[in-house]
């Protein structure tokens, strides 16, 4: 069988796959604000599903660049979906991406109470009094967590990042946080992971940026 590879230059692959995405998707369309964010979860993980997994809370991408421009910092669940977000350009508006889950006093507290370091983490977020974008692309412990914050009203991040992947609790924890009123992306069903949650942070920010994005 004779193989055909596309004569693509390097600087030209990403356009050359959004352009894909765009041939397959065919018809479907999207609100302006999300279609960056949908195309850029497919893009990451060559999975379509993104097109009718992806649930966002009204207004949800227009109050996120809000919080961002007014200096918000990202928290997130795993030292992967930080590593992976643009620091450079959250910088600009004076947010910082925090991650704690490797902080020795999370581990502690954990440990001492039986919960998981996900859920303290949560608590350690809430305890900084700052205006917070939080992003959970691995545990389901800590949507669960700010559910009780949301709930309880000690805690109202500026907006929530729901994309744990998973089995145990994973569906269910979503669906809690699409029972608030915060803001909210969230990809319903199991699938998810911290590249998709670095993904949407970083299309958020590129919409930011006038000379990011597609």
């Amino acid at each position: 069988m004779k193989i055909e590879l596309e004569n693509v230059k390097p600087m030209d692959i990403e356009r050359r796959s959004f352009e894909i995405i765009t041939e397959e998707l065919k018809d479907r369309r999207f609100p302006k604000e999300q279609e960056l964010i949908v195309k850029r979860c497919i893009h990451t993980s060559a999975d379509f599903d993104y097109a009718d997994n992806l649930c966002f809370s009204e207004g949800a991408v227009e109050k996120a660049i809000a919080a961002i421009k007014r200096g918000a910092s990202i928290v997130t669940d795993t030292q992967m979906a930080k590593a992976g977000i643009n620091k450079k350009v959250l910088s600009r508006y004076g947010g910082e991406v925090l991650c704690f889950m490797s902080d020795e006093d999370v581990a502690e507290d954990a440990r001492r109470q039986g919960r998981t370091r996900a859920a303290v983490s949560v608590d350690k977020a809430a305890a900084l009094g700052k205006e917070l974008i939080f992003v959970a692309g691995n545990a389901p412990t800590a949507l669960v967590r700010l559910y009780e914050h949301i709930t309880e009203g000690d805690f109202y991040p500026a907006l929530v990042v729901g994309v744990p992947v998973g089995f145990v609790n994973v569906v269910q924890s979503k669906e809690l946080i699409m029972e608030t009123d915060v803001p909210y992306i969230v990809a319903r069903g199991r699938k998810g992971g911290s590249n998709i949650a670095a993904c949407i942070c970083n299309a958020l920010l590129y919409m930011m940026d006038s000379d990011r994005g597609y």
